[in-house]
């Protein structure tokens, strides 16, 4: 059992819009058990949408048709799909009358060419559209199930979830199907399969690398939930065992939201001194809610004599050893820990480029300190060349830090 998606539209296909319709009936269907097999993207004409229809019926259970709804002369989704299987298009009076009423509920009249909305192909049926004036088509032809919805993001998810869905479960589509995903940072996708290469079901696992992790993501289908349920749990408990220290958080968790769940156990506050990031540390800290509980202030020391004024980093120690350096980060963490009286403070220093390296000191070299009560330590990175990435990676990096701070030494083998 599989599924395809077939976009029309000349907009797509010359890059003024981004097909994000095929994304969102994916991750649909595969929440009910529906493989989403292929996606076509087909231009406004009639004969490739005829052989999209044709290659679509050969190879597919359920096919899903976007764009090409509309009242104008491109719109000609409807009228292929009625030619190629041989049904004329009826007025529906039903779909008129709801057009009409959405124009007068807006105090418009309707435009005549509006009515060519409502006409249908024999024997189709119609889904009320209630976001739109193009109605839904379903077309149940031997065994298969076909949909057209319109092209807008907004109707066809609406159309997708009250109707294409609902058809498809009780149809007896689908089986079972789950998915968990656990997230990393700090650790290569090459390092991660080294450490998982030999998982039993490794075809249930994909690798997602993104700008600031991996992201493992388990999907399992089988005919019985509990079963299926017990198999992800089996895998998921394997790859933190092998993952370790880099696991940092499963589902949709963001780092920063754990940092925040991590310094309420602990009843701590923390605070941050930025000098490359100019402020991202704090904004992502932020994004969390009630991220007051547990935030206290954020500095951005971009200059030197900011962290001389703000901080109390010493003017020899940033002459002797240049801002960018291993004791200016530990003299920024434990300046702000102090002067903000908290628990943790994380600080980071670099050169965020894409000038301003030496052959010394290149561009990407970020240094970054934490301070407790108990001791204040740095460690030293280096990433690449583009200031917005590193910036990025800086944040996600310095959050890390924290995370591996916060953690009893027991739980992550050492400590850092």
């Amino acid at each position: 059992m599989n599924a395809e998606v077939i976009t029309i539209g000349n907009e797509i296909l010359s890059g003024r819009i981004v097909d994000s319709n095929s994304a969102f009936i994916g991750a649909r269907l595969s929440g009910i058990g529906i493989p989403l097999a292929w996606i076509t993207s087909v231009g406004d004409d009639r004969d490739r949408i005829a052989q999209a229809f044709e290659q679509a019926m050969a190879r597919a259970d359920v096919v899903l048709v976007t764009g090409g709804l509309g009242p104008t002369h491109d719109d000609m989704t409807k009228h292929v799909f009625a030619e190629l299987f041989g049904r004329k298009l009826v007025l529906n009076e039903e779909v008129l009358e709801r057009v009409r009423e959405r124009f007068a509920h807006r105090g418009i009249e309707m435009p005549s060419s509006n009515v060519d909305q409502a006409m249908v192909p024999e024997g189709v049926e119609a889904l009320e559209n209630q976001w739109g004036t193009a109605p839904g088509l379903h077309l149940e032809e031997a065994g298969k199930h076909v949909f057209l919805l319109p092209g807008v993001p907004r109707e066809m998810k609406g159309l997708l979830e009250q109707c294409v869905l609902p058809i498809l479960e009780r149809a007896g589509f689908g089986r079972p199907i789950l998915q968990h995903t656990l997230r990393t940072t700090g650790i290569s996708e090459s390092a991660l399969y080294e450490r998982l290469r030999n998982l039993p079901d490794m075809a249930c696992l994909a690798f997602l690398p993104g700008l600031t992790g991996v992201d493992l993501h388990i999907t399992v289908q089988g005919d019985e939930e509990t079963a299926v349920r017990g198999q992800i749990e089996t895998m998921a408990a394997e790859i933190r065992e092998r993952v370790g220290e880099f696991l940092y958080g499963e589902g949709d968790q963001t780092i920063e939201a754990v940092v925040g769940e991590m310094l309420m156990a602990k009843s701590w506050r923390m605070a941050v001194a930025e000098s490359c990031t100019g402020g991202l540390i704090a904004s992502r800290i932020t994004d969390v809610p009630g991220s007051s509980n547990y935030f206290e202030r954020g500095i951005v020391a971009y200059s030197n004599r900011a962290k001389v004024a703000l901080l109390g980093v010493p003017e020899d120690l940033i002459a002797a050893q240049g801002a960018v350096s291993a004791p200016v980060a530990e003299a920024m963490a434990e300046g702000v820990r102090v002067r903000s009286n908290v628990d943790i403070s994380l600080s980071v220093t670099g050169i965020a480029g894409p000038a301003g390296g030496t052959e010394e000191k290149p561009v990407g070299l970020v240094f970054m300190g934490v301070s407790t009560a108990e001791k204040t330590f740095s460690k030293k990175f280096q990433f690449g060349n583009e200031r917005w990435v590193n910036k990025q990676r800086t944040a996600q990096a310095g959050l890390d830090l924290v995370r591996r701070a916060l953690v009893e030494p027991a739980a992550q083998g050492g400590g850092i």
